[in-house]
Formats: C-alpha cells, sequence, structure tokens
C-alpha cells in the first residue's frame, strides 16, 4: 500500500496546503489542509503550468531539469515541486507569505519527497 501521507507538510512555516499530484491527469492523489483554496482546482490547474513550462525549456532546447516552480502572490507562495523519484507527479504547496521561509520550504520539501513510498 503507497504511503502518501502529507501530514508532515503541516510543519513548515507558514502552511496552508498541499496536494500531490499526477500531472498526467491533473488529479490530486493526497491532499492536506487548503483553507479556502480548493486543492483538486488547484491540482488540475498547476498541471497546466507544469505542461507550459516543460515545453517552453524543450522549445528552448534546454536540457536542465525543473526543480520548481514559484508563484508569488501578493499574500501568498504557491511552490509546484515535480518528483526527483517520478517527474510526472508533483508537490504542490501553498503557504502565508508573511510566515513562510521560502529557501528553508524548498529544502524541506526536497527531503520530504524521500519519505514518500509508491511500492
Amino acid at each position: 500500500m503507497p504511503n502518501l501521507n502529507l501530514e508532515k507538510l503541516n510543519s513548515l512555516a507558514g502552511f496552508v496546503g498541499a496536494a500531490l499530484v499526477d500531472g498526467d491527469s491533473g488529479m490530486a492523489l493526497a491532499m492536506v489542509g487548503g483553507g479556502n483554496i480548493n486543492l483538486e482546482l488547484a491540482a488540475a490547474g498547476n498541471t497546466e503550468v507544469v505542461r507550459a513550462k516543460r515545453r517552453v525549456a524543450e522549445s528552448l532546447g534546454l536540457s536542465d531539469t525543473l526543480e520548481d516552480l514559484l508563484i508569488t502572490l501578493t499574500t501568498q507562495y504557491h511552490l509546484i515541486r515535480p518528483l526527483e523519484s517520478n517527474p510526472l507527479l508533483f508537490l504542490y504547496v501553498v503557504m502565508d507569505r508573511s510566515k513562510a521561509n521560502l529557501a528553508m520550504s524548498r529544502h524541506e520539501l526536497k527531503a520530504f519527497e524521500k519519505t514518500l513510498d509508491f511500492s
């Protein structure tokens, strides 16, 4: 049985909500929190963001791997991180900008990925 528990992400400074998203279908495989954000809708919409960025990178002939995408809003950070272990999946995390530490959040998301078990 896969372990797709996202509860540990609650410890991120400024955490609002998170989803583990299938980048093919746009479906949220797991969710936690969210407040007034519809994480299912956000998962589907951000799938398009990831696809668009990959198309642009390919068109530019970039050989780099997409590590993460940051969307900065007035009051929130939206961090999108494709998984190193499965690039078809990505973590989508919403943080309160006034409370979040972006550098630490990126570091903690990378470490968190290693706790996910898809077997």
